[in-house]
C-alpha cells in the first residue's frame, strides 16, 4: 500500500515509522525543515517540504497512486483539508487528526462526510483512556485490552522480588496445568525483545507483556509482583485535554482529585467543570506549592503537560516525597532509558494510542492493534474467516513465523489461551504477538 503522511510530529513519525516497518511505501509531508530532517535521517520514506494543501506538493508526493492519506498536524482545518483533496483524488481511505471537541462530536457527521474523513482520531482522547487502564492495574507500565476486555495484555518489568523471578517459564506453565489462564508474549531484556519459548528463564528487570483471561488478571499482577490496590487519591500536574478528560472520569468513579494548571483562565474554566475535584493554579514543578498539597501522600501523581523536562521533574519530585505511583507523558523517546533508571514509574507517549487505530485502520481485517514504545513487537487480534487456512486448523499446525506466537482465542464469549494443539474455528477471534515484518503472512493464514 502507498500511504501519505501530512504532519511529522509525534504522532505522524510514528505511524510512518511502523507503516514503512510493515513494507508499506511511505511519503511524508512537513512544512517544519527541522522536523522532516529528522524524519530523513531515521526512516526510509519519502520526504516532501511544504504543506498537505498545496496540490503541487501532493502532487509530487503522489497522490495519484495513493490509496491513503493520513493527516495528522496540530491544525485541525488544515488535516480537514487534505482529506478532502485526497478524497477528490479519488485516494480510497483517509485519517483525520481532530482535537477540538466540536469538530469531532456526532452533530459535525456532516462536515467529515462533505470533507471526506473517513477515521478520526484525538490523541489527548486515547492517551486518557489509556491512562484510565493503567490506573486500573498499578505498577503495570502497559495494559490493553482485546477482544471485548475478555483478553487483558499486561506489560511490567519484574522487581527482584518478584515471585516468578528465576523460574522458567516451562515451569511456570507446568504448574498451572490442565488449563492455563495466562502466556508470556514478549520479554524485553536490555536491548533485545524476543517472543519467548518455554525454556527461557525469567529475570529480575526483565520487561515481560503477559496475555492473561481478565478473571485471572489479580493473579497474574500478584505473580510479576504488581497486587496494590486500585489509586483513589490522585494528582494532575497539568490541566490539559487529557487532564480534563482525566479527571472526569475519576470524579465518576468517585475518586479524589487534584489538579495543578499554572494557566489563569484555564485553571477558572476547569473549576467550573469539574465541580468534584481541586483545582490549584501553580507551576507543576513548584517544590513549594508541592509540597504544601503534600505530594507525596498521593497513590498517583500524573504529569500531563506538553512539556517533557517539566513533567519528569515534577514525577522525581513527587517520587521522592513518596507518592506511590508516578506517570509521565513523554514526547522524546531518547528519556526513556533516563527514566527508568530515575525511578519514574511509567512513560506515555501520544503517538502509540493514536497509531494503534491507525495500523488498524490500514489494515481493515485486523480488529484491534496495540503497539509499545519499547520494543517492536505488535499484539493484534483478528477473526478467523470462513474457508482461511486457521479455520478447523491445529494451532501448531499453521506455518506461522517463528517471531509469531498465538496467545489467546474467544469463542462464544468465553477465552482460552492457546495451546499448540488448540483447534480454531471460523467466527474465533484470535489475540497473538507479532513483529511487524510478520503481519501480512499472520494476515494470510487468519483471513
Amino acid at each position: 500500500m502507498y500511504v501519505i503522511v501530512v504532519g511529522a510530529g509525534e504522532v505522524g513519525t510514528y505511524v510512518a515509522d511502523r507503516l514503512s516497518r510493515e513494507g508499506h511505501d511511505v511519503a511524508v509531508i512537513e512544512r517544519n525543515r527541522a522536523a522532516l530532517r529528522a524524519v530523513t535521517e531515521r526512516l526510509d520514506v519519502l520526504t516532501l517540504h511544504g504543506s498537505g494543501t498545496n496540490p503541487e506538493v501532493l502532487r509530487e508526493a503522489g497522490i495519484d497512486r495513493a490509496e491513503m492519506i493520513v493527516a495528522v498536524t496540530s491544525q485541525d482545518e488544515v488535516n480537514l483539508v487534505c482529506c478532502l483533496v485526497g478524497k477528490q483524488a479519488g485516494i480510497a481511505r483517509t485519517v483525520c487528526r481532530l482535537e477540538d471537541a466540536d469538530l469531532r462530536s456526532r452533530k459535525s457527521s456532516a462536515l467529515h462526510e462533505a470533507m471526506g474523513v473517513d477515521l478520526i482520531i484525538d490523541p489527548d482522547h486515547e492517551t486518557a483512556q489509556e491512562i484510565l487502564e493503567l490506573l486500573e492495574y498499578p505498577g503495570a507500565s502497559e495494559v490493553a485490552e482485546m477482544a471485548g476486555g475478555e483478553v487483558v495484555v499486561i506489560g511490567a518489568r519484574l522487581a527482584p522480588n518478584a515471585p516468578i523471578v528465576g523460574r522458567s517459564l516451562m515451569e511456570i506453565a507446568a504448574e498451572y496445568e490442565p488449563e492455563w489462564d495466562f502466556l508470556f508474549g514478549v520479554i524485553t531484556r536490555g536491548e533485545e525483545t524476543i517472543i519467548p519459548r518455554g525454556d527461557v528463564r525469567l529475570e529480575a528487570d526483565d520487561l515481560v507483556r503477559v496475555l492473561c483471561k481478565r478473571r485471572a488478571r489479580r493473579e497474574l499482577m500478584r505473580l510479576i509482583g504488581l497486587a496494590r490496590k486500585a489509586p483513589r487519591k490522585i494528582m494532575l500536574l497539568g490541566g490539559g485535554r487529557t487532564a480534563e478528560i482525566v479527571a472526569t472520569t475519576l470524579d465518576q468513579r468517585g475518586s479524589d482529585v487534584v489538579i495543578v494548571e499554572r494557566d489563569i483562565d484555564r485553571s477558572d474554566e476547569l473549576a467550573g467543570r469539574l465541580p468534584g475535584s481541586l483545582v490549584l493554579r501553580g507551576e507543576i514543578t513548584d517544590a513549594d506549592l508541592l509540597e504544601e498539597n503534600d505530594v507525596g501522600s498521593y497513590d498517583a501523581v500524573l504529569a500531563l503537560t506538553g512539556e517533557d523536562d517539566a513533567n519528569i521533574l515534577a514525577c522525581l519530585y513527587a517520587k521522592l516525597e513518596g507518592a506511590k505511583e508516578t506517570i509521565a507523558v513523554v514526547h522524546r523517546l531518547s528519556l526513556l532509558p533516563l527514566l527508568a533508571e530515575a525511578g519514574i514509574d511509567v512513560a506515555l507517549s501520544p503517538r502509540t494510542a493514536s497509531a494503534n487505530g491507525v495500523l488498524r485502520f490500514v489494515r481493515g481485517d485486523v480488529s484491534a492493534v496495540a503497539t509499545f514504545l519499547q520494543g517492536e513487537v505488535e499484539v493484534l487480534e483478528l477473526e478467523v474467516k470462513e474457508g482461511s487456512p486457521a479455520d478447523g486448523g491445529i494451532v501448531a499446525e499453521l506455518r506461522l513465523p517463528k517471531d509469531v506466537l498465538v496467545g489467546a482465542f474467544v469463542r462464544d464469549g468465553k477465552a482460552q489461551i492457546a495451546r499448540g494443539r488448540s483447534e480454531l474455528r471460523d467466527r474465533d477471534h484470535v489475540v497473538l504477538f507479532s513483529m511487524p515484518g510478520s503481519v501480512d503472512d499472520v494476515r494470510r493464514v487468519f483471513g
